[in-house]
């Protein structure tokens, strides 16, 4: 097989099969897979079509002593494969490519895998929990959210598989949690995390201390800081308060949430040709430094817009009908793998779609993809 730094991570893979009926080896189908995905192919038959298309190449680079893999084939190996072993090889190359580049904003958004319910078998559609890196752009870690729970059990199971020293952890509101934000700090990170009504007594302290205080001027130290964006025919403005909770006596979460040291506000003000819209968003910090909470707050939103719409968008993950077994996870995972793939490639001006049709054409510019040139 061609020598590429990612599939080093993967070697340990366990083998599903019984040894009779191995036909291929394992490293041969994950290696024609991943090639597929980031050509663009979203079932295990768009895999076998992709192999029988691009089978002289792949002779080059693997030994496919009885042929290219059936599209039975595919379906069973990663319907097989423990997903759990799997996800731990895919984020050993993702650490291993982030200690690389540095500390960062991890953001933790969920996602439904909207085609993978099945209605026979009354089984509901699979979420899963990414974990984004903001600096690096990608994805840095998944877990598949167990059916009778929800993300705020999966967000601390990730994160007890990654190592988030130095990084600052944002989340959405589900997430604003006392175990995560422990979590959080124990593990050596920092925390960002939205504030609304699922926690109504810290919500409530929180949006009445910066309405009055926007109101009628804070009476206690406070810093702040905006930024401005034009773009898509608006204009938005974003201001950012952070007080220290250090000096609220009537301030009475702190002891709840380990680390807490900063509340902070965002207000968005939106403007277009016709109309004007101001929205405040609440948040709570173990940061102090406002530009920080304001970035990472911005950052935040990559998750959807880089990553989630990018899926859908670019990569029909709600339309992948994959349903059996470990299929829909492992399935998920190689889009992941493919995205990151895509997203090291060096050709900035290109879109992740236009990566993907050239990658279809251009041999050359998928060994670049692949060895993350």
């Amino acid at each position: 097989m061609a020598s590429t730094e990612i599939f080093e991570h993967f070697e340990e893979l366990p083998d599903p099969r019984m040894d009779r009926q191995k036909r291929h080896s394992l490293m041969e189908i994950l290696f024609i897979a991943i090639c597929a995905v980031i050509c663009g192919a979203t079932s295990f038959v768009e895999m076998y079509d992709f192999g029988c298309a691009k089978q002289e190449w792949l002779e080059e680079h693997l030994e496919l002593g009885n042929g290219i893999p059936s599209h039975d084939t595919f379906r069973r190996v990663f319907s097989l494969i423990n997903s759990e072993v799997f996800r731990c090889c895919f984020m050993s190359w993702t650490q291993a490519i982030s200690d690389a580049m540095g500390g960062e904003i991890i953001a933790f958004d969920g996602k439904t895998l909207r085609r993978s319910f099945d209605s026979a078998t009354s089984l509901s559609a699979i979420h899963v929990v990414n974990a984004w890196s903001c600096e690096n752009d990608f994805c840095v870690g998944q877990m598949k959210v167990d059916g009778k729970s929800n993300e705020i059990t999966a967000m601390p199971q990730l994160m007890k598989l990654m190592d988030i020293r130095g990084s600052v952890i944002t989340a959405d509101a589900l997430n604003c949690q006392k175990d995560i934000a422990e979590q959080v700090i124990e593990q050596g990170g920092d925390y960002v995390l939205a504030v609304k009504s699922n926690q109504p007594s810290l919500h409530d302290d929180v949006r009445l201390f910066f309405e009055d205080a926007l109101a009628e001027g804070f009476d206690v130290a406070h810093r702040c800081c905006s930024s401005e964006d034009w773009g898509h025919g608006r204009a938005e403005t974003r201001k950012c308060w952070a007080v220290s909770v250090e000096g609220l006596e009537w301030f009475k979460h702190t002891k709840d949430w380990k680390g807490l040291k900063t509340i902070a506000c965002i207000e968005s003000t939106r403007r277009t040709r016709d109309t004007e819209s101001v929205e405040k968003r609440y948040f709570i910090s173990s940061l102090e430094n406002v530009k920080t909470i304001a970035r990472s707050i911005r950052h935040h939103w990559n998750v959807e817009n880089k990553l989630h719409w990018v899926m859908d968008v670019d990569f029909d993950e709600d339309c992948c009908r994959v349903r059996t077994d470990h299929g829909p996870e492992n399935f998920a995972l190689l889009r992941q793998i493919a995205h990151n793939l895509l997203k090291q490639e060096s050709s900035k001006t290109f879109s992740i779609r236009r990566k993907i049709k050239k990658a279809g054409w251009d041999n050359d510019f998928l060994i670049r993809i692949l060895i993350g040139v």
